[in-house]
């Protein structure tokens, strides 16, 4: 009976930690860095520098992300609508207005963290 207890506990404590775990597993840290081009997105719209937009190698054109710099806790809302990057090590990167925003334009990337809005 005892040994039935003790497997119930480490059910419920696995349970526990994955109900946990389910709020923040869709938010994901790194580096970002910054761009500034003038040509066509991988979404076919034009590359404005100053918009609030990013490249993601994955997520869906269209989804908003609330990136917020890790360095400085300043936060801004970005749209996905390019790929990349596709420099080892980074998570995002955002045009030249969002990274103005979060104060990151002199560095050319940060640490930050983002999460779907």
């Amino acid at each position: 009976m005892k040994k039935t207890n003790r497997t119930a506990l480490v059910a419920v404590t696995i349970s526990a930690g994955l109900m946990a775990g389910a709020s923040t597993a869709s938010a994901q840290c790194g580096r970002a860095s910054w761009y500034a081009l003038h040509s066509r997105t991988a979404s076919g719209e034009r590359m404005n520098p100053a918009a609030l937009t990013a490249a993601h190698r994955t997520l869906p054109f269209g989804t908003k992300l609330k990136v917020t710099n890790q360095n400085n806790g300043r936060s801004v809302v970005v749209r996905i609508n390019d790929r990349g990057p596709f420099i080892r090590g980074r998570v995002l990167d955002l045009s030249k207005g969002a990274a103005g925003q979060l104060g990151f334009i002199g560095s050319g990337q940060t640490a930050v963290c983002m999460a779907r809005v």
